[in-house]
């Protein structure tokens, strides 16, 4: 495997963190166990961003620490819940409790103002005041291995799973620049790109006695500098010099939505029991699927935790699986013969805290205290 080297690279933990995530999740376990007492909310925040990276986020998304106490204190209590509402802020006070992790983001749209009449500009108030920190990890969550949408789709039991809309590798460097040219030349070109912000050099390849192939990765606001570097430094005729974007590679594992070939295929009315099992709920939605019945066989089911419309959109599947789509799509969908569970938005996501709760409660000292709120549930019910 080639090696690389970086130079001058800020976000060099970034490629870390990504080329070694089970090393790094199990050089926490071993943190975690040799830490006693509460841990500082920076140190929460690093689990927390192992766990999940935020960088597995949707772009339009707004997740990671959403509000910082201004006087930092040791965390003892962390309250996990879907949902930031008013009802699960008195819980958290009540509770003492130093950290909100809110699956979805209580702050999503820019705020011009802190007042008293918007009910979630008074949750941010509420925080401040009690100095309660709130972490949103949201569609990192769904994205991961192991996420909100893996806990899906186990509810219709083991399948080959694959995801539907794959993540990539949270890059930083926008171009490759490859080039020959003589050792003694590469010496000097060494020493000047380590002088630049962002360039990470493979190790290079010997292409004959007297040249040697280098391919570099470089950011966007390094490339003119670098390749001026490089022109000065082969002869002018030189045709090796070549310029190509840098793609993201996927991160495999981890994106949107999943689907799932079943292992043992199952009668529509059995996938309905099965989530309701798994979801906790009395009531689900369904909508069979044009020329299907309950005793229909499911063989293969695509799912996306919330309202999955647009990740499920044109998957091949004999069932999907969300927390909620429109009337029209839903008719789009059951015309192409695919049936469709919908549990209600949250239903389909807030299952996956006392999961993650075990996965937390791993990672933190016995003094840090995880528990589910009592107060957070879907808006919605069946009367």
């Amino acid at each position: 495997m080639s090696r690389l080297i970086l130079f001058g690279c800020q976000n060099s933990s970034k490629i870390f963190r990504i080329t070694s995530f089970a090393r790094s999740s199990s050089l926490l376990r071993r943190h975690s166990a040799l830490h006693t007492g509460p841990m500082e909310l920076k140190d929460i925040l690093k689990v927390l961003e192992e766990l999940a990276p935020l960088s597995l986020a949707e772009p339009w998304d707004n997740v990671g620490l959403l509000v910082e106490p201004s006087k930092p204190r040791p965390v003892k209590n962390v309250l996990l819940t879907n949902d930031l509402t008013e009802p699960v802020m008195e819980e958290a006070r009540t509770r003492s409790c130093d950290l909100i992790v809110s699956y979805h983001p209580p702050i999503f749209r820019p705020i011009k103002s802190l007042v008293q009449k918007d009910w979630k500009q008074r949750l941010a108030i509420q925080a401040v005041e009690a100095g309660i920190a709130v972490f949103s990890p949201h569609t990192s969550w769904d994205s991961v291995n192991g996420g909100v949408n893996d806990w899906l789709v186990g509810g219709l039991g083991g399948g080959q799973v694959s995801v539907l809309n794959q993540a990539n590798v949270d890059f930083p460097y926008s171009h490759i620049v490859e080039f020959q040219c003589k050792d003694n030349v590469l010496d000097v070109l060494l020493k000047q790109f380590q002088a630049l912000d962002g360039v990470l050099v493979q190790d290079p390849l010997s292409c004959s006695s007297d040249q040697t192939q280098v391919n570099l990765y470089c950011r966007a606001s390094v490339l003119g500098a670098v390749v001026e570097k490089v022109a000065k430094h082969i002869i002018a005729c030189d045709r090796s010099l070549r310029i190509v974007k840098a793609e993201k590679p996927p991160w495999s594992g981890h994106g949107q939505g999943r689907l799932s070939v079943l292992d043992q295929p199952v009668a529509v009315a059995i996938a309905v029991n099965k989530m309701k099992s798994h979801l906790g709920l009395r009531h689900l939605r369904l909508a069979l699927g044009q020329g299907r019945t309950q005793e229909s066989i499911i063989r293969t089911v695509a799912v996306c935790a919330g309202s999955g419309a647009s990740v499920l959109n044109g998957v091949k599947a004999d069932l999907y699986v969300t927390g909620e789509m429109s009337h029209h799509e839903v008719l789009d969908v059951v015309a192409k013969g695919t049936s469709v569970i919908l549990s209600d938005h949250s239903n389909s996501e807030r299952g996956y805290l006392a999961v993650f709760r075990e996965k937390l409660t791993e990672k933190m000292p016995a003094d840090v205290v995880v528990t589910l709120s009592d107060a957070d549930r879907d808006p919605l019910e069946v009367v």
